[in-house]
């Protein structure tokens, strides 16, 4: 059974994503700054422009408030002050996998540090995102900033475009080297039971299951965690 982020579409996520909105043009733009006569400022495109530049103001200020306020998120979720990616590196959704390619590659074209969380390397990562967005079918990708979403493709690549999200990358800790621990995977085998997943008890006498590490045998690069922080 496909775990619930495989099947999911975007239009079947829209009720646990954070609004969607569509990217305003130059002609949007120049219709609203267009004083002629019989050329009246578009209402639909003057809102599209106010929502985005909420968007982006929302989240600098989360930003400014994260940098000086304590961490209560004991899984420490979402990073202060480091973009936290959630996606997936299957390929068994088409859609998925390039929504998922291209923000990862917007991401990692501004040059800061990325928290990347592959759900399918670590289950785990789905009950993250689900507690995160009060949702049990997200969409991905997702993507977070001083814990507040900013949303998947469509949001990313309207900020992209129009400048915005390189505005917020500000103060932000600059994207380090190719990790030689684990190559960039941002995983390793499990120290504790090699990878196997189980560990022999000795109080039992038997195999169980291990809990340093996730069902794949892996944990977490210290390293990695280490330079995102």
């Amino acid at each position: 059974m496909w775990p619930p982020w495989v099947n999911s579409t975007r239009s079947s996520g829209a009720a646990c994503r954070s609004p969607s909105f569509s990217s305003p043009t130059l002609k949007d733009l120049h219709a609203i700054l267009d004083d002629g006569p019989g050329k009246p400022p578009s209402s639909h495109a003057l809102r599209r422009i106010l929502h985005r530049a909420c968007l982006a103001s929302t989240a600098l200020r989360a930003l400014r408030s994260a940098a000086s306020a304590p961490s209560s998120d004991p899984l420490d979720r979402r990073r202060r002050g480091v973009f936290v990616l959630y996606f997936t590196s299957l390929r068994v959704v088409r859609r998925t996998f390039e929504d998922c390619r291209s923000v990862r590659s917007i991401l990692r074209g501004l040059r800061v540090a990325v928290d990347e969380r592959d759900l399918s390397m670590d289950p785990r990562f789905l009950s993250e995102l689900q507690a995160a967005l009060d949702c049990p079918q997200p969409t991905l990708p997702q993507v977070f900033l001083a814990g507040r979403c900013l949303g998947g493709a469509d949001e990313i690549h309207g900020l992209h475009e129009s400048g915005e999200l390189k505005a917020l990358i500000d103060g932000l800790a600059p994207a380090t080297s190719v990790c030689n621990r684990c190559g960039g995977v941002r995983f390793v085998l499990c120290a504790v039971c090699s990878g196997s997943h189980k560990r022999y008890s000795d109080k039992g006498g038997d195999f169980r299951a291990c809990d340093e590490c996730n069902e794949n045998g892996l944990v977490r690069c210290p390293d990695c965690l280490t330079s995102a922080v």
